[in-house]
């Protein structure tokens, strides 16, 4: 394919990736904004607190999706260079957290990144579930949950797929995108305020 075909192929995974699932979730299933309620992140998390698991749950694996859709589909079909797989991930994931269709206002991308990831490196996708379910149990913080996978997900990265450095370069990326998205959180934790995941927080509409 040629640049002009690579370079509509990532315009592509942007928008795969900036498709709105959190706000849709919302739209469709209780006619409000979630930027209005709850942490007012368009996020599966917010979707919890706000309309509950049975939305929430569709969005985590539609959001994942994305990630996943560019890397194992558009990858292999635009037949790019060796770095071209890594790019469309990273698209798709820009996407979700810069989405044009909501005012660039979008998610963390930490979903979005597990699918890109799972599609590239999934063994180190697994140690990283497992860092975040763990300490999701023991904090009761999705961002605490969300930091702890991010920071050392490089290293899961180096040491089961030691020969992908354009994927060790994007986990490097990803992961520094997903503490500044979460800088806030860190705020929040600093200060006392943030919401527990196992407070759901409902909304009368």
């Amino acid at each position: 394919m040629n640049d002009t075909g690579l370079t509509v192929m990532l315009l592509l995974a942007y928008l795969i990736g900036a498709t709105p699932t959190s706000y849709l979730a919302g739209k469709l299933g209780r006619g409000i904004d979630l930027r209005e309620h709850g942490s007012k992140n368009l996020g599966a998390t917010n979707v919890y607190r706000v309309l509950g698991w049975r939305y929430a749950v569709p969005v985590a694996l539609i959001d994942m999706a994305k990630g996943i859709v560019p890397v194992a589909i558009l990858g292999p079909w635009s037949n790019g260079p060796g770095w071209f797989m890594v790019a469309l991930g990273l698209a798709a994931v820009l996407g979700h957290m810069y989405s044009p269709y909501v005012r660039f206002k979008g998610g963390k991308g930490v979903a979005t990144a597990a699918g890109m990831f799972l599609a590239l490196a999934p063994l180190a996708i697994v140690l990283s579930m497992l860092v975040w379910t763990a300490t999701l149990w023991l904090s009761g913080y999705v961002s605490v949950a969300s930091l702890a996978a991010a920071v050392p997900f490089p290293l899961w990265v180096r040491l089961t797929v030691p020969r992908q450095p354009y994927t060790l370069c994007a986990s490097v990326i990803l992961a520094l995108l997903i503490v500044y998205a979460h800088r806030a959180n860190i705020r929040r934790l600093r200060d006392g305020t943030e919401n527990r995941f196992r407070t759901r927080k409902g909304v009368t509409v």
